[in-house]
């Protein structure tokens, strides 16, 4: 490989990686927007069931600094051809909030939903970073 491909690879990769983190950040919470809507796109009723339970957001605090660093992780693993770190990433991810969702089961909805939709758009882009760099087809 030539020192303009190995750039081309390189620049291709640094700008997918930026897209999966940046790009992320809109995409998520769009889709837990989009998951806390009923059928006919209105916010669902709260019943009195589910007033005692907690803000999920704040029993799930940090959680768009985790899914920075788990997009950054997961495409970077997709893009180093180690496609194994990405097992690695949801396992780290779910033991470190085991605690919080076992405590809490009403905020298991919006971990699963936050995490497959941060997940899908980080794969994504390491995915497309494969094609471009013509290691995939």
């Amino acid at each position: 490989m030539s020192a303009g491909q190995v750039l081309a690879v390189t620049g291709i990769s640094v700008l997918l990686v930026a897209a999966s983190v940046v790009g992320g950040l809109v995409v998520v919470p769009a889709v837990l927007r989009a998951a806390g809507r009923t059928s006919a796109g209105e916010a669902p009723v709260a019943d009195a069931e589910t007033t005692d339970a907690p803000d999920p957001a704040a029993v799930l605090r940090g959680g768009t600094w985790i899914g920075i660093l788990e997009r950054l992780a997961v495409t970077g693993c997709l893009l180093a051809g180690f496609p194994a770190g990405v097992a690695v990433v949801v396992a780290v991810k779910g033991l470190g909030r085991y605690p919080e969702i076992r405590d809490n089961p009403g905020v298991s909805e919006r971990f699963v939903i936050g995490t497959l939709a941060s997940l899908v758009w980080a794969a994504a882009a390491g995915l497309l970073g494969l094609w471009l760099n013509g290691l995939v087809r």
